[in-house]
């Protein structure tokens, strides 16, 4: 057995050059073919990639997709993100367990089914929504759930659970998916028609310093949510020295309540990559990586598809529109489960085979990124954005949005809605007409760009979504009257413990102690102290913290504190000196009060 692992590990390694920096290709190909990372597969990874087997283990044990030890010859992922709960999660979680006679975590006896739970994965619009492998299950309920896992018990072949597929590029026959586009707005922008190569075309006749001009005329920025200029990072790029540089598509899309790059991947492949193309001829002698996340692993045949045919077609790969000097090809990196991996210089290290660990800054990518060299990190829907500019001009994008943030945007919203979807809408939007357009009735709070931002209430309505108001990445979330906010943010502090790399104290620790402390409140044990306490600390962990996960992972209880903070006060109270709060004299006394046949007469 060892020696049969040790051969197929070598060929795989062989498969991939014995590459050190495609790591992340080997070990999930190793995973694939034997259901797990053994010792002895990191053993003979580390052999021929000529490094240290600790170094495999800390790139296996840091992913959610990966593991040392075996699983089912079927995972079953059930999606516990917000939405997924307010929408039926824990009655689908009891029947699939019940019937799979495991609990959450679990393998069944015979080794055929592993039922775990895992954060948002992209379908926060048809929720409660699962991952069997790679296929995508969606609109779980109990009963469902139930026959779903009888006929997998029958015959573990997860693709004969679709027996419907969804719109648009869902039906494709390399895709075959029965996820739904949902897109309820289609805008001037993104969803406009588009030919492949006219945004190329108009690129060539600009030259490289023209398309940077033109991207910064057109006043875009990126819109993974820190809205960075992107003319100004790709002429940073451009003017960097080093004879190499890299297009790098942040298709890894883990903030939950966010799904529209899934469907920009799925209906605007084409405008995609003609972005990056142009990116890459701005850049200068550069090369392409889609880093996709392992949750749209479905969609990897699609995409590589799309790819080749480009370079039929003469517009990906050498001699691009016929140019001897212009050539540019894109590769995808598959991600493997890891929310972090979201953020640029993570990204990056994941791309280069390593532990999805963020990196201090300076130097910044465009200055220094993969493998050193000067890096362009930008999401899908900046690229698509970028192919659209070059073919309608710089003044035609410019006037759309608000006074300060040109363009559309593309939001995925969700939550307490009749219509929750894909909306392709102009900056300066407010929140309460995205209220109106998705059918919400009774909206008592919003989280405008996912857990990373603060939860607003009613007064705040009249916000717009533009980055010097309502920023966001995409994500936004209504909630109704009757969800409790403090809930809401326990339950993403629970996401961000989880997702925390570990390497910073004030996340690590800190993030869990803010737990603890927002559950005292939430179960009705809390004090006044503790409020004021719940900011002191979110504010020492935002300050504190090495990365953006920490520094934005206490704003969902800011922002209900803040925002909401009447409802709060009035589940505090004074308690008497010397008394936990959190002590249930009842409970504790229960076993004794079992053992002595009577009550106790202090309670």
């Amino acid at each position: 057995m060892k020696q049969a692992t040790a051969k197929v590990t070598g060929e795989i390694c062989r498969k991939f050059g014995n590459d050190r920096t495609r790591m992340m290709d080997i070990v999930l190909e190793v995973q694939a073919r034997f259901g797990c990372v053994s010792p002895d597969a990191m053993e003979e990874i580390a052999r021929a990639l000529g490094t240290h087997r600790v170094e495999v283990e800390s790139v296996v044990t840091f992913y959610a997709f990966l593991s040392v030890k075996p699983q089912g010859r079927v995972v079953i992922r059930l999606c516990s993100d917000i939405v997924d709960w307010m929408k039926g999660y824990e009655e689908v979680a009891v029947a699939m367990a019940k019937e799979l006679g495991v609990t959450m975590g679990e393998t069944t006896a015979d080794g055929a089914i592993t039922l775990t739970r895992t954060p948002c994965i992209g379908m926060s619009d048809q929720a409660p929504a699962a991952l069997i492998d790679d296929v995508v299950v969606t609109h779980l309920t109990p009963d469902r759930a139930r026959q779903l896992v009888r006929d997998l018990r029958r015959h573990l072949d997860p693709h004969q659970l679709v027996t419907m597929v969804g719109d648009g590029n869902n039906a494709h026959p390399l895709v075959r998916s029965m996820v739904r586009n949902n897109i309820r707005h289609r805008g001037a922008v993104l969803f406009a028609d588009f030919v492949p190569g006219s945004g190329l075309r108009r690129a060539l006749e600009l030259g490289p310093e023209g398309v940077i001009r033109e991207m910064k005329e057109s006043r875009l920025r990126g819109r993974g949510g820190a809205g960075f200029p992107a003319g100004m990072k790709w002429e940073m790029a451009r003017n960097a020295p080093g004879e190499r540089r890299y297009i790098l598509c942040n298709a890894d899309e883990g903030e939950p309540g966010t799904f529209k790059d899934r469907v920009l991947l799925t209906e605007r492949t084409d405008l995609l990559l003609e972005g990056m193309a142009i990116a890459g001829y701005a850049a200068g002698n550069a090369t392409g990586i889609i880093y996709l996340r392992g949750e749209y692993r479905y969609l990897l045949p699609f995409l590589t598809n799309a790819i080749e045919q480009r370079r039929e077609r003469g517009l990906l790969g050498r001699n691009l529109l016929g140019r001897k000097d212009f050539n540019f090809d894109v590769r995808i990196q598959l991600g493997a489960g890891a929310y972090i991996c979201g953020e640029e210089t993570a990204l990056i290290s994941s791309c280069e085979g390593l532990r999805g660990d963020p990196r201090n800054r300076p130097p910044f990518p465009p200055q220094h990124g993969y493998l050193g060299c000067p890096t362009i990190v930008n999401n899908v829907e900046t690229f698509c954005c970028a192919s659209r500019i070059l073919v309608e001009g710089a003044p035609w994008f410019a006037a759309m949005g608000s006074s300060r943030t040109t363009g559309t945007k593309v939001l995925s919203i969700s939550g307490d809605c009749r219509k929750p979807g894909v909306y392709e809408v102009p900056f300066g939007i407010t929140a309460r007409e995205l209220i109106e357009m998705a059918e919400a009735d009774n909206a008592g709070s919003m989280l405008i760009g996912g857990p990373c931002r603060r939860m607003i209430g009613p007064e705040r309505f009249e916000g717009r979504i533009c980055y010097d108001d309502l920023a966001t990445g995409g994500a936004i979330m209504i909630f109704n009257r009757a969800r409790n906010k403090l809930e809401i943010a326990e339950h993403y502090l629970d996401f961000f413990i989880e997702e925390s790399c570990g390497h910073c104290t004030p996340c690590r620790v800190g993030l869990i102690l803010l737990k603890k402390a927002v559950h005292k409140v939430v179960a009705g044990a809390g004090e006044p102290s503790d409020l004021a306490g719940m900011r002191d600390l979110s504010n020492f962990i935002i300050r504190t913290s090495r990365c953006g996960l920490g520094q934005a992972a206490p704003n969902p209880v800011l922002g209900a504190l803040e925002n909401f903070g009447d409802l709060y006060s009035g589940l505090v109270t004074e308690r008497k000196p010397g008394l936990l709060p959190e002590f249930d004299l009842s409970k504790a006394v229960v076993d004794a009060e079992l053992r002595a046949g009577r009550q106790s007469k202090y309670v």
